[in-house]
């Protein structure tokens, strides 16, 4: 389920046509287990750092706290960092006396807990923390006629160790949720965005127009004045930049990449481009450039479902 919602946020797109560079020296190549040899390019200064990754949901990877070795989590479907790096949140592959759940490491400590999320049949995934690292939001499926289908979120408050399901009317059937810098949620809705309320899954805004958001990884820039969408079918540019604050496009990217895996800082996005037969995970700058290079893609790891997650502050 995790690929089916990342491939439908993040669209099927070719080719790109900017100048590449490398940049300076990399402080280490990391080599990340079961992608056919592939290795990340990390230096010393990087402002988010790749945490975990996967092939779809059968083969997770987590990074450990104090180096560059990722472990196969075997039991997880999925795992997230939170911001600061010191908690993790892992989906279980299976359910737990009929209940799904979010099992939350202390990586300081190596205390975990498991919390109950959604009843069976349904099922709660991408894990999404809060920028304060306090809750993780997870979209909510149910199968319907053989197809899944997201009918709300749930959102878990780690501390307290409790977790709220909300059904929400009206959502696309591959619709999903992740926090806004304010602490709401945001969906996709119609050809543009809604955000919600947390607490009880009222609507609290809609961009209408403005395209789908660019998920899996947070859309909101560091500071929260862009929000990344795939542009609507009226324009040329594939990436657009939108003001949240005025709920409009202000900017389109020259650029045609295959998935945005979230920000590098304010002024670049980290995207997965086309390459010959191949794929490249790159650093973007705003104006569709690309300014670094991390990863060179072997086209049967990414056909296999490839996802990335970053972590700021780790």
């Amino acid at each position: 389920m995790l690929a089916n919602i990342a491939i439908a946020l993040s669209l099927t797109l070719s080719g790109h046509a900017s100048a590449e560079f490398t940049g300076p020296a990399a402080l280490a190549d990391l080599a990340l287990p079961g992608t056919g040899g592939v290795k990340y390019r990390e230096q010393t200064g990087d402002p988010v750092r790749l945490s975990a990754y996967g092939l779809g949901t059968k083969r997770t990877y987590l990074r450990s706290a104090t180096g560059g070795r990722f472990t196969w989590e075997q039991a997880l479907s999925e795992v997230s960092v939170a911001p600061g790096g010191r908690l993790t949140a892992g989906v279980p592959k299976a359910y737990r006396s009929g209940y799904d759940s979010l099992i939350v490491t202390d990586r300081t400590t190596g205390a975990a807990g498991r919390i109950r999320t959604a009843k069976k049949p349904l099922t709660a995934s991408y894990a999404s923390w809060s920028r304060d690292g306090k809750q993780v939001a997870l979209t909510v499926e149910q199968k319907t006629g053989g197809k899944w289908r997201v009918i709300g979120f749930t959102v878990v408050d780690v501390a307290a160790k409790t977790a709220r399901t909300v059904r929400v009317t009206g959502l696309p059937a591959k619709a999903g949720f992740w926090w806004s810098p304010d602490g709401n949620l945001v969906s996709m809705y119609g050809t543009g965005l809604r955000v919600y309320r947390a607490l009880d899954g009222a609507v609290l805004r809609t961009f209408a127009g403005v395209g789908l958001p660019t998920g899996p990884e947070d859309s909101f820039s560091p500071t929260g004045t862009r929000l990344t969408t795939w542009c609507p079918a009226r324009f040329k540019e594939q990436l657009c930049l939108v003001d949240p604050a005025k709920g409009k496009i202000v900017q389109r990217v020259n650029a045609r990449p295959e998935a945005l895996f979230g920000w590098w800082d304010d002024s670049h996005v980290i995207a997965v481009v086309a390459r010959g037969t191949a794929y490249r995970l790159v650093v973007l700058d705003l104006t569709g450039r690309t300014t670094r290079v991390l990863a060179d893609l072997p086209h049967t790891t990414w056909a296999a479902d490839l996802w990335l997650s970053f972590t700021r502050g780790s």
